[in-house]
């Protein structure tokens, strides 16, 4: 088994066929196979060889598609960086993951060279490094093929997006990737006519696996962005004829906006969103302007992205659906043991898509599990026919005057008010309540409702300790590049 065989398998059949649009450039299977051949013969002749670790830190490209499955060609594991990190962040995670080889924008080659001494880091591909990839592929002139790998091997590591605290180095082998996207091609229908629209980074689960890994299964096309921007996103989805629309909650808020969405929308027939759940008021005025649901999943970078989907035969707002590939799900009490349906627990997952663990820690990964249950850190609920509920986040559960509030309910409530735009609720420090329920949020126009109206608004629909005390409107909310709302960073920066 080698994850790289999708490539080679698509540019068999449809060598001709784009698998990178980027504005008026194009990228053929034929092409991108050729290079990431050029790539593995490259390594190899500068001494990689299998079960070696290379390192991506670079925007999304052709060519960081073709170093990508270069690498899982010649037997190497894929290092994924975020093209953002800082050269604290940068620094931490090289010496964690001990790549031999990098992939790097040119603005990181001072900082890599400094880390060589100390990392056993050897080769620095970049414009002005050792070798720029030009260079690398005149070292390959002869492509090699994929070579076979057992399916527990090392495909990738993802750093997780540290909202929760520092960053882990997630194991993904290529029975977890190859299980995951063909989950995610069959749960999706996808064929090679598809255009996927691509703005979130192959360094994130969602980017890599969910939209890149398994576009090219299915040798569909990759419309790439750098980043999302609005007007560009909507140029691209004309240009490049896009039929899947991959966002996230705050994404879809901001389309809600367009003038004319239906129209502006194209040919897109299938629209998905991740990193957050929808609220269902934004999934019901979705389908009012354009007539498309907007499908979700539940996943996690650990579980190599979907576990559940939700869902083309019947779709339930609220819900992320139901148990999808060989993903099965389990609601379990603290003591690791099932509750009945309907009940609240920790979401526990287990199947081919699993992790194998944590990068050099033991302990967390041992952590992580309830015997074979990878147990999430999320809380939710199963009804009685297997769809799944997410209720909170464990961490992110308030405790104000002995009662407990899902900051996930108070948010459903707020998503309704016709003025807010985005809002995310946390517990700040009080010294009567141990915690008082605080609301941030985005209006969707200056000025923005009044305190004392979004809490008539919530005390209408909420018990009245769930209702915030305090309401805060802001003009954005803190995100992860991946479009997830930070709490985390959201906790520092109103407590400094």
């Amino acid at each position: 088994m080698n994850l790289a065989h999708n490539l080679e398998q698509a540019a068999r059949f449809f060598p001709d066929r784009p698998v990178v649009l980027e504005e008026d450039r194009r990228l053929s299977y034929a092409a991108l196979d050729e290079m990431a051949g050029r790539v593995a013969a490259g390594l190899k002749a500068l001494g990689l060889g299998p079960g070696d670790r290379v390192a991506l830190c670079a925007p999304n490209s052709g060519q960081w598609l073709g170093f990508y499955f270069g690498a899982l060609k010649l037997g190497a594991a894929a290092v994924c960086l975020s093209a953002l990190l800082s050269p604290q962040e940068l620094e931490l995670l090289v010496s964690h993951s001990h790549p031999r080889a990098i992939l790097a924008a040119p603005e990181r080659l001072a900082q890599l060279q400094a880390l060589k001494p100390v990392t056993g880091l050897e080769t620095i591909i970049c414009p002005g490094g050792d070798l720029d990839l030009p260079r690398l592929l005149e070292l390959g002139q002869a492509p090699l093929a994929a070579v076979e790998r057992q399916r527990d091997d090392l495909a990738a590591v993802l750093y997780t997006g540290g909202t929760t605290g520092l960053p882990k180095g997630v194991m993904l082998t290529h029975e977890n990737i190859q299980s995951a996207v063909q989950t995610v091609a069959r749960m999706e229908r996808s064929t090679e006519d598809d255009v996927a629209l691509c703005f979130l980074p192959f360094n994130h689960v969602f980017g890599q696996v969910h939209i890149m890994n398994a576009t090219i299964f299915s040798a569909g096309g990759l419309a790439l962005m750098p980043g999302f921007d609005l007007d560009q996103a909507l140029e691209a989805i004309a240009r490049q004829g896009v039929t899947k629309l991959y966002a996230v909650p705050t994404i879809y808020v901001r389309l809600l906006q367009v003038p004319d969405l239906k129209r502006r929308l194209g040919k897109v027939r299938y629209c998905f969103s991740a990193a957050a759940s929808m609220a269902r008021e934004l999934v019901d005025r979705w389908r009012q302007s354009t007539d498309l649901t907007i499908h979700e999943a539940y996943g996690m970078t650990e579980t190599a992205s979907m576990v559940t989907y939700n869902h083309y035969y019947r779709h339930k707002p609220g819900s992320v659906g139901t148990a999808a590939g060989s993903a099965e799900v389990a609601i379990l009490d603290p003591q690791g043991r099932p509750v009945p349906a309907g009940e609240e627990g920790e979401i526990c997952v287990r199947g081919r898509n699993v992790m194998s663990g944590y990068l050099d820690n033991p302990q967390a990964t041992r952590d992580a599990f309830f015997g074979s249950w990878l147990r999430s850190g999320d809380i939710g609920f199963l009804d009685d026919e297997g769809y799944l509920f997410i209720v909170d986040r464990l961490k992110d559960l308030i405790i104000t005057g002995g009662e407990n509030v899902y900051p996930r309910e108070v948010e459903e409530v707020l998503h309704a008010h016709p003025g807010v735009a985005e809002c995310a609720v946390i517990g700040r420090p009080d010294p009567e309540y141990g915690e008082r329920v605080t609301a941030y949020l985005v209006p969707k126009s200056e000025p923005g409702p009044s305190p004392e109206e979004l809490k008539a608004f919530c005390k209408a629909r909420l018990s009245p300790f769930k209702v915030p005390k305090e309401f805060v409107l802001m003009d954005r909310l803190p995100t992860s590049p991946a479009g997830k709302i930070l709490k985390r960073e959201l906790r520092r920066m109103v407590t400094g």
